[in-house]
């Protein structure tokens, strides 16, 4: 059988990886977009490197969507094959899907009147709300460690690596004659003693792994280090400087760990009293589906439930959904927490936020994960001067801080200690590193070595490998 990486190569979005059996079954896993380049992405992401009819399988590692955001492009273009992930998985997909196809429409229009202005041909969105939506139809739920046989001789087993709600590690067994291939493909792996989710789980034994390696050069501080944290740029904010504290944060996961984590300090009777808003209908559909999810929780929050039946609501905690709603928050003039997508702040209504608040020297911006190079995020948390927001130039005056443990994505000692779990890492034939920048997944490969994985490799755009 061969590999092909069609995506998140020397990269952190877009994942697609393209396994062709002997016989010709073509399974892709994973099939995300390419998120934080600019006008370029869209080129990017039109450019599949395969025939979407020729796929028969789609395996689904989680719903961000890096990895799961071109399936109505390729269902689209003609994909009439089986999606398999966990229930808790498409669930999420269904809403993230439905908001990216919403986001391709508005954005191409928003394009095409400057294409229009410069005498160019209007573009077609990638795709439409309607597109997301039907795709669905496709979509087969398999739950945690059951063998699924998907072939005569092709299993697929999903585990969880505790990164989001529903994440998998998609475990494939491909018998092709007298030889069986273990493959393991991780998607992205969730870090260890989370206030939510189970921490990732073992594996099969694998003679192949496809690996993430984002964080393969850091070491995050312990999440308990975090509520400190939170508390404290919440106090010198709200109570010291009377200002507005913004939170981007990803709608499917951060966000529901941030209100966790102020729901804890309030049940602790530790939390000023502030207005908190979460600003972002997806975040609060993501907050419900979580909600239906118990099965995904840890005993730490099963536990708090007894006492307190929903962790993601308190006093003073408002979801808003309309978007007159949201522009009321510009005339909020007193100090207040606002959490609104997007994470990486290129999109959603957080822009809004930002702009309103970013030249005012009482307002805290608090990063609370990553940021891709190119984006609006990248360059408020670097700490550039001026930045632009809808195309005008702002002073940032704002305050900005950070804090990285709030990622969904382990550091390398946390991924390591994943892939050893019950590995006989001699077994292992090779390591694909993916979904990390080049230099981390140098240093990254180094470290792997060094703890008994011997053959690492990084594999560029379209490489194609024999197994």
């Amino acid at each position: 059988m061969k590999i092909q990486f069609l995506g998140a190569t020397r990269d952190v979005t877009g994942s697609k990886h393209l396994i062709t059996t002997n016989s010709g079954i073509k399974i892709l896993l994973d099939c995300g977009m390419y998120q934080g380049k600019g006008m370029e992405t869209d080129a990017m992401n039109r450019d599949l490197g395969f025939d979407p009819e020729e796929i028969d399988y789609l395996i689904l590692s989680h719903a961000h969507i890096d990895h799961s955001g071109l399936i109505p492009y390729i269902y689209k273009l003609g994909f009439n094959g089986t999606i398999l992930c966990t229930p808790a998985t498409r669930d999420l997909t269904a809403i993230l899907l439905a908001d990216a196809g919403k986001i391709q429409e508005h954005d191409t229009e928003y394009n095409n009147k400057k294409r229009t202005a410069q005498g160019l041909k209007p573009l077609d969105p990638i795709y439409t709300m309607s597109d997301a939506m039907k795709c669905m139809s496709c979509f087969v739920s398999v739950s945690y460690e059951k063998e699924f046989m998907i072939e005569e001789n092709i299993t697929v087993t999903f585990t969880d690596v505790g990164h989001i709600l529903g994440s998998s590690a998609v475990n494939l067994s491909i018998k092709e004659g007298r030889k069986t291939n273990k493959l393991c493909y991780t998607g992205d792996i969730g870090r260890y003693n989370k206030r939510i989710l189970k921490d990732p789980e073992a594996f099969p034994q694998a003679d192949y792994i496809i690996t993430e390696s984002t964080y393969g050069d850091r070491l995050h501080a312990t999440l308990h280090d975090s509520e400190k944290e939170l508390l404290k740029v919440v106090i010198d904010t709200c109570t010291k400087k009377k200002g507005k504290l913004i939170i981007p944060s990803f709608s499917v996961g951060r966000t529901q760990e941030i209100v966790y984590a102020l729901n804890r300090l309030q049940n602790a009777k530790l939390l000023p009293d502030v207005d908190v808003f979460v600003d972002s209908p997806l975040a609060s559909d993501a907050t419900n589906i979580m909600r239906m999810h118990p099965e995904c929780f840890n005993d730490e929050i099963l536990e708090v439930m007894t006492k307190d039946p929903d962790p993601f609501g308190f006093k003073k905690l408002v979801y808003v959904q309309s978007v007159e709603e949201s522009k009321d928050l510009n005339h909020h003039n007193k100090p207040c927490i606002i959490i609104s997508a997007s994470g990486m702040m290129e999109a959603g209504r957080v822009k809004h936020h930002l702009a309103n608040n970013i030249e005012n020297p009482k307002t805290t911006i608090l990063v609370v994960g990553y940021c891709a190079p190119a984006t609006l995020g990248a360059k408020i948390a670097r700490g550039d001067k001026k930045v632009s927001i809808f195309g005008h130039i702002y002073n940032v005056n704002a305050e900005i801080t950070k804090i990285e443990s709030y990622s969904a994505h382990g550091d390398y000692e946390e991924m390591l200690r994943f892939l050893s779990f019950k590995q006989d890492k001699t077994k292992v034939k090779k390591v694909f590193l993916v979904h990390g920048e080049y230099d981390v997944q140098e240093k990254y490969a180094t470290y792997l070595n060094e703890n008994g994985f011997k053959d690492i490799y990084i594999p560029e755009l379209k490489e194609e490998i024999e197994l």
